[in-house]
C-alpha cells in the first residue's frame, strides 16, 4: 500500500519533489489512475500532472470515488489545478495561484496549462500559456510593459500552438510588432527574473501534502 502517491511529470523534477516529500511518484495521471490508487488503497493523492490530449484525462467520477471514500486529493499546478476548481465544493482541496486563477474565472481553457514535454524525462519541451500570461504581467507592474504591449505580446502567446509556444518563438513574433527598445528590456527581464508558476504551485502543494502527513489528517 503506498500511503501518498503524486501524480507529476513537466512541472517539476521527480528527485527535486522528493527532497520536499517522500511519496510515490507516478506519472501524469490519465483515465482510471486516480481509481487504481484508491483501490490499493491510498490515503493521500497529489494531482499535479495529467495529460489531455494523448489519452483520456482524469474524469470528474474518480475524483469523487476517491473523496467519497475519505481519500485526500489534492490539486495544483496543471491538470490537478484544473480539476480542483471544479471538484473543491466536493472536498478536493486546490493550492496555488493557478488554481485560484482557475476558481475565480480568470483561466478557463485546459490549453492555459497544457504543453508538450520529452516522454521519458518529462522535461517540457514547450512553454505554457500560464507561464507567459503570468510574467507578461509581471513585466507590466514592472513598468517595461504598458497596457497595449502587454495585449500584443498576449495575443502572440495565445495565437501560437501549445507545442510551438515558448519565449523564444514569442519573442521572435513579436519584433516588428513591438518597440525595439522595449522588446530588449523584455527579454531581459525574461532571462533574468521569470517565473516558473506551475514549478512554484507544485512545490506549495508538496509542502501541503508533506504538512498534513506530518499532522496524520
Amino acid at each position: 500500500m503506498h500511503e501518498v502517491v503524486v501524480f507529476l511529470g513537466p512541472s517539476i523534477e521527480a528527485e527535486t519533489a522528493r527532497k520536499i516529500l517522500n511519496a510515490e511518484y507516478r506519472p501524469p495521471a490519465s483515465r482510471g489512475d486516480i481509481f487504481k490508487a484508491v483501490k490499493e488503497g491510498t490515503k493521500i493523492i497529489g494531482l499535479i500532472d495529467g495529460v489531455f490530449f494523448q489519452t483520456c484525462a482524469v474524469a470528474h467520477r474518480e475524483i469523487l470515488y476517491a473523496l467519497e471514500r475519505g481519500v485526500k486529493v489534492i490539486g495544483a499546478s496543471s491538470m490537478g489545478a484544473l480539476r480542483a476548481s471544479e471538484l473543491d465544493c466536493f472536498g478536493m482541496e486546490g493550492v496555488g495561484k493557478i488554481y485560484e486563477l482557475y476558481k475565480q474565472g480568470e483561466l478557463v481553457s485546459d490549453a492555459e496549462v497544457a504543453l508538450i514535454f520529452e516522454p521519458e524525462t518529462y522535461k517540457p519541451l514547450s512553454e505554457p500559456l500560464v507561464n507567459i500570461r503570468y510574467n507578461i504581467g509581471l513585466a507590466e507592474e514592472r513598468g517595461i510593459l504598458n497596457e497595449e504591449t502587454k495585449e500584443k505580446v498576449l495575443n502572440i502567446a495565445r495565437s501560437l500552438y501549445y507545442p510551438e509556444r515558448d519565449y523564444e518563438r514569442v519573442l521572435s513574433v513579436a519584433e516588428g510588432e513591438v518597440e525595439k527598445e522595449v522588446l530588449e528590456r523584455f527579454k531581459k527581464f525574461l532571462s533574468e527574473e521569470r517565473i516558473d508558476l506551475k514549478r512554484e504551485d507544485t512545490i506549495e502543494a508538496l509542502k501541503r501534502i508533506r504538512d498534513l502527513c506530518r499532522r496524520g489528517d
